[in-house]
């Protein structure tokens, strides 16, 4: 799949153009210029080879996806959270010929070499790239690790336009660069040669935020489960962003309006995006969903609705499905079934949930981010999640964990608002029937709000 190119796009030859790039955790800096003048890895020993970036730290990842492509013929990136069999199911598809890490202690559930991050020595001059393979696992799933490929220009497709931007902005994110999400962040940082906070260890979350307060950072990006985290910690407030970016979830009239109270001055921004389809489209104008003029061919980029599914096609996309050639990614015309089922209403078009997650409730379907997105624009609930409860005559029935923003709020009076309130705005089957009131919901390492179909 690699091919020897003299002109081939890798990162080491970006952050050469902006080496100004700093990537900091609570411990630690990566600093641009020392990368390109100082190698870690020996490319010419790892020429042509399928590696594993297994790293702990995110900083050992980040130097070796940035010294090490353009050098590799494919990088497979591992997830910090992955299990030893997971590992060893990468390993395996992705035909990893060594393991790139910054400790021999980890369990990898394969026998291959491992390397780790060298004595800085004098770069050697390159004068060739291969086109590197890089391979992500999709998030969401169980059993062993569905793997796609992409090349560095598919990943850098949307950000293509910053290669020159007007001012360095100062990011933060509360991914892990380790995924998609993740991943894009870090690539705007690399092409911007900008500064980057990023989070791991211990770290909780305010000493996280109180260090983005002290750099000042501009633009900031998670999931929506993640800023719901935020502005339930009472730390909000130490940061003062000028972009704030969503991604991962449905971003919801909910956590929409609230980052707009917190933060008056940013623009709020909801991405789509996915492991396979790459990013689709960015949202701007405030509201939940889409404008439904984004259907339809738009410059290199194409959306439809096929029975209520998005579809996309575009430069952008994944190549390949890696290590199955069993599973096709795109259909004969080139389009990406997402899973994500959207209904469009007038000239707005609004996610309704996962066709993976599609409940059965008294022989109906009801998706849970669908009623979710009904329940979080109470005024005085933080989030929720919603599942199916076995019932014994009818099936299933609605069940919902809800947070609120004030737990002093909780009582009987208050679940029988927002039951009213799904009953008046939803189909009878999928207004809850139970309510239960929780201090927490459980997260997933991706960002994302644990589910059963997760």
């Amino acid at each position: 799949m690699s091919a020897r190119r003299p002109d081939a796009l890798c990162l080491l030859r970006l952050l050469a153009r902006a080496p100004t790039l700093r990537i900091e955790t609570a411990d630690a800096t990566l600093r641009g210029e020392e990368v390109v003048t100082q190698a870690a890895f020996p490319r010419s020993g790892l020429w042509g080879k399928s590696l594993l970036i297994g790293a702990r730290s995110q900083l050992a990842a980040a130097r070796a996806l940035i010294e090490l492509d353009g050098a590799a013929k494919r990088l497979a990136i591992s997830p910090p959270d992955f299990t030893p069999d997971r590992l060893a199911s990468v390993i395996d598809q992705a035909e990893c010929d060594a393991i790139i890490c910054d400790t021999t202690q980890k369990d990898f559930g394969a026998a291959r070499p491992i390397l780790v991050a060298a004595a800085s020595v004098a770069r050697e001059e390159d004068v060739q790239s291969l086109a590197t393979e890089w391979v992500l696992p999709t998030s969401g799933t169980s059993g062993p690790p569905k793997l796609v490929g992409h090349h560095l220009s598919n990943l850098l497709g949307p950000i293509s336009a910053a290669l020159s931007p007007p001012e360095v902005p100062v990011w933060a994110t509360f991914y892990d660069i380790r995924r998609y999400g993740g991943l894009q962040i870090f690539l705007r940082a690399v092409v911007a040669g900008a500064r980057l906070l990023l989070s791991e260890g211990d770290e909780t979350l305010g000493d996280f935020i109180a260090r983005c307060g002290e750099a000042g950072v501009t633009h900031i990006s998670g999931t929506p489960s993640h800023w719901r985290r935020l502005l339930m910690s009472g730390f909000a407030s130490r940061i003062d962003p000028r972009y704030v970016r969503l991604s991962g979830e449905i971003a919801d009239r909910g956590v929409l309006e609230a980052l707009r109270a917190a933060y008056p001055k940013a623009q709020i921004v909801h991405a789509y995006a996915s492991t396979e389809a790459g990013v689709g489209f960015e949202v701007a104008d405030g509201q939940e969903g889409f404008p439904a003029a984004l259907l339809g061919r738009r410059g290199d980029m194409e959306i439809k609705l096929e029975e209520g599914a998005l579809q996309i096609r575009s430069t952008r996309t994944a190549l390949r499905y890696i290590g199955r050639d069993d599973r096709r990614l795109q259909d004969p015309e080139g389009f990406v079934d997402t899973g994500d089922m959207v209904e469009q209403i007038g000239d707005r078009c609004f996610f309704k949930g996962r066709r993976s997650g599609i409940m059965n409730i008294g022989g109906l379907k009801a998706h849970p981010e669908e009623i979710e997105q009904v329940i979080n624009s109470h005024g005085q609930v933080r989030m929720s999640r919603v599942s199916a409860r076995r019932n014994p005559i009818l099936g299933g029935l609605v069940a919902a964990d809800v947070v609120l923003k004030n737990a002093e709020d909780a009582g009987d009076a208050l679940k029988q608002e927002i039951m009213a309130l799904c009953q008046a705005r939803l189909p009878r089957h999928m207004a809850p029937a139970t309510i239960r009131f929780v201090p927490a919901l459980e997260m997933l390492a991706s960002g994302k709000l644990a589910r059963d179909h997760a």
